[in-house]
């Protein structure tokens, strides 16, 4: 495969193209070509080899790039970025892949992925996306870190280098749905204490739900509560995260946010 086509270039499709041996074509703000400009998408698409689509339903719950370009993609090679949130709460049981979905707040994403798969696409579902610049050291340093009194909370969630690994080991396993989480799903308040840490700062003190102002997206999250069992992409796809746990995974962050400040540094020198 030389050619991929991505709807929706953002934070983690874009380390997916990274990774990807060959052309890139993309939509999305840092894409190649608008979304609506529907000749050269088509075009681009009838030389495509393999497409990725990072796009989520709309509010309304329509998939645009099934609606509109759906009849494009048949016969190309799929892969599409879900959520684990289309299992809905467990009470912090594990679920995977073989669990019902569409029970819990995410109904309109779970209809997405169930269409996908029912394209012979390979459905990624992510937990908690982290990596360089978007993870737990960033909301600490802006004080916007919070530790939040639930008991028993958990969630999962996985770097973003390793959701590219694991898409791009997809490319040639069956088609289907594959969980890429980390193996130890851990509470928000475990994670941000570890961020804690290696900055060298206190811990935020902990709060209630209520007194943590949190956004209705945010509050969404702490509405449900979960494992995910990552077997299936081990065993299928031949997978292993790079960064296990978050503990790694923030340590990199860490060192990465290092060497981008050391460059930024050389720049102005």
């Amino acid at each position: 495969m030389k050619r991929l086509f991505v709807f929706g270039l953002g934070y983690t499709a874009r380390q997916i193209a990274a990774a990807w041996d060959g052309e890139v074509i993309s939509t999305g703000r840092e894409g190649t070509l608008r979304f609506d400009d529907a000749g050269n998408v088509r075009a681009a698409l009838a030389d495509a080899d393999a497409v990725l689509s990072s796009v989520p339903p709309d509010g309304a719950g329509n998939d645009a790039v099934l609606s509109t370009y759906g009849a494009d993609i048949a016969g190309k090679r799929l892969a599409y970025l879900s959520s684990t949130g289309v299992y809905g709460d467990t009470g912090g049981a594990w679920v995977d892949e073989t669990a019902p979905t569409g029970r819990g707040r995410r109904t309109a994403r779970a209809e997405a992925d169930a269409a996908w798969l029912a394209r012979g696409a390979r459905v990624f579902r992510l937990p908690g996306i982290y990596g360089p610049g978007r993870s737990a050291l960033e909301r600490v340093r802006a004080g916007k870190a919070y530790r939040i009194d639930l008991n028993d909370q958990v969630f999962s969630r996985v770097h973003v280098d390793d959701i590219a690994r694991g898409v791009m080991a997809g490319w040639d396993a069956p088609a289907g749905a594959y969980n890429l989480a980390d193996d130890l799903p851990g509470s928000q308040n475990a994670v941000i204490e570890a961020a804690c840490r290696l900055l060298g700062v206190a811990m935020p003190p902990l709060v209630g739900l209520d007194e943590a102002a949190l956004s209705p997206t945010a509050r969404g999250f702490y509405a449900e509560n979960r494992r995910v069992a990552n077997g299936k992409a081990k065993r299928v796809l031949g997978w292993r995260p790079l960064f296990p746990t978050y503990r790694e995974g923030l340590i990199a962050c860490l060192a990465a946010t290092a060497e981008g400040d050391d460059h930024a540094g050389e720049r102005q020198q």
